[in-house]
């Protein structure tokens, strides 16, 4: 489905959450698709399950999931996007976090920009070619 990196700042639990909202935005992840169960999705990515689901009771919560009982969680019918305001502060950190980087390592703007766009084509298109 998607990876997890440990060795980042960002805990496993919001890892998750990401994983699982970049796939309903590429659409790989469908309206009314079942996800993983909470232990079959532990297993994959090697966490506890409890941070799975600590993930997907936070996705549930803003109504992106939806738990029917007896059947498994599924992606909502019209799963809720992120306030615009909320999107931009999570794109602010992690450009932020980016351009330190590309500073540290001397990129210069135009670098920066390159391994941004590439990096961006290339997630979409691994998502879609995993569907």
């Amino acid at each position: 489905m998607f990876d997890i990196n440990p060795a980042t700042s960002s805990p496993i639990f919001q890892q998750i959450e990401e994983g699982i909202l970049r796939m309903i935005a590429l659409g790989v992840l469908e309206p009314g698709a079942s996800v993983p169960s909470v232990r079959d999705l532990a297993r994959t990515l090697k966490v506890n399950p409890n941070t799975v689901a600590r993930a997907y009771q936070r996705l549930s919560e803003r109504g992106v999931l939806a738990v029917r009982r007896g059947e498994g969680t599924f992606v909502a019918d019209q799963p809720s996007q992120p306030r615009k305001a909320e999107r931009n502060e999570k794109l602010r950190e992690a450009a932020q976090q980016y351009a330190g980087a590309a500073v540290a390592v001397g990129a210069s703007l135009d670098d920066a920009i390159d391994a941004v766009e590439t990096s961006f084509n290339r997630v979409v298109r691994e998502h879609r070619r995993n569907r």
